[in-house]
């Protein structure tokens, strides 16, 4: 199984990426790549840049790591309550590319964080309601609350039980889904 892992966020020192990064290790015998969008920065999505010189190749290059993957792990960062502009600029661009959907319909375990309750609530909502229109197949979300008290940095995973127990769960429900579809 190959693992998709995405970080929704340009940061350095992002904590979805630390998240998404966390999530990856609990597949077994899976095959992981962590992406990191700073790779895949494109000038910011304009009709008239699309016409002039057509779609990126880091529009193209980010498409085929999703066709890739049998399994997506999408972390987003919030800003203002939904995407970061990072994220959504190469979303942006990848869904100009003729004769596709962004995500393809590879089962996506979709996760946000925040240092706040919400744990990203708002953005996952957006995620949630507008992925599954260009092909998202979001099997389950995951939201960690308060990532400064539930995720240890130093040993880089979440130290909550009780949120570990719950992703795991759902992790178990995609890779499961991914097995099925492997047959």
């Amino acid at each position: 199984m190959k693992i998709l892992a995405i970080a929704g966020s340009n940061s350095e020192v992002s904590m979805n990426k630390q998240l998404v990064a966390y999530a990856s290790t609990l597949f077994e015998n899976a095959e992981v790549e962590v992406v990191d969008l700073n790779p895949f920065e494109m000038p910011i999505y304009k009709h008239e840049r699309e016409l002039a010189g057509g779609v990126p190749q880091e529009a193209h290059d980010f498409a085929s790591k999703i066709d890739g993957a049998n399994v997506l792990l999408v972390a987003l960062a919030e800003h203002n309550g939904t995407y970061s502009t990072a994220f959504k600029n190469v979303f942006d661009w990848v869904s100009r590319i003729k004769d596709r959907t962004v995500w393809n319909e590879v089962p996506m375990l979709l996760m946000s964080t925040s240092p706040g309750g919400r744990g990203g609530a708002g953005v996952l909502e957006a995620a949630s309601k507008r992925f599954p229109f260009h092909g998202g197949n979001v099997v389950e979300t995951f939201s960690l609350p308060f990532f400064n008290d539930n995720f240890d940095k130093a040993a880089q995973k979440i130290s909550n039980e009780e949120k570990i127990n719950e992703l795991k769960e759902k992790i178990k429900k995609i890779a499961a889904i991914e097995t099925i579809l492997e047959k």
